[in-house]
Parts: C-alpha cells; sequence; structure tokens
C-alpha cells in the first residue's frame, strides 16, 4: 500500500470517527470552502518553494499539499483508485502535446 493510500484511509477514518483536536476533522467541520482555501495556500506555497530552488522545503511543502489533497478528495468521494484510474488511463498516451494559444498581453 502506498503512503499516499495509508494517508487517505487515515483522513477517511477521520472523517467516519471524528476525533477531539483533529485538524483534519476540524477541516471537514469548516467544509470545502476551507478545505480548497488550504488547497490553494500550499500550491502557491509549493510554488514559491520550487522557486526558490529549496529542496527540502519543496519536500514539505509538497507533503502539506498532498495531505489537503487527499482532504478534499474525502470530501469530494474520490478515492487514490480513481486518480490512479485516470493516470493509467493516460499513461499509454504519447504525441497527445495540447495547442496553446498565445495571447499578446500588450494588445
Amino acid at each position: 500500500m502506498s503512503a499516499f493510500t495509508e494517508l487517505y484511509q487515515t483522513v477517511t477514518d477521520r472523517r467516519e470517527h471524528p476525533q477531539a483536536g483533529s485538524y483534519t476533522c476540524y477541516l471537514f467541520e469548516k467544509g470545502v470552502d476551507k478545505i480548497l482555501k488550504k488547497v490553494g495556500e500550499e500550491c502557491a506555497e509549493t510554488i514559491i518553494a520550487a522557486k526558490n530552488g529549496d529542496k527540502d522545503e519543496l519536500v514539505l511543502e509538497l507533503a502539506d499539499l498532498a495531505f489537503h489533497c487527499a482532504v478534499l478528495m474525502a470530501q469530494a468521494g474520490i478515492t487514490p483508485a480513481d486518480v490512479a484510474a485516470e493516470l493509467e488511463k493516460r499513461s499509454g498516451k504519447t504525441g497527445n502535446l495540447k495547442t496553446f494559444h498565445e495571447v499578446d498581453k500588450n494588445t
């Protein structure tokens, strides 16, 4: 079992069996808006750590982001198996580079 799957199981266990003082339970109590806020904050902190080239800090921020994504997944009823299945579908694809439109921000 992967570390992320174990984390997800802990998150769902906290949701099903709330424990006093649990940060995970606090997030579920506050609801999706609070969970999304935390995912956004951790995403921004991950970007900053990557930009700063601080590998140790980046690892910490990625772990924080993974945790908050696990909470969001549980809130939305999405399992690690759901995400793994989507990744599996994508793994066989090659040459599907999306075309991006260039936007001239000066106009």
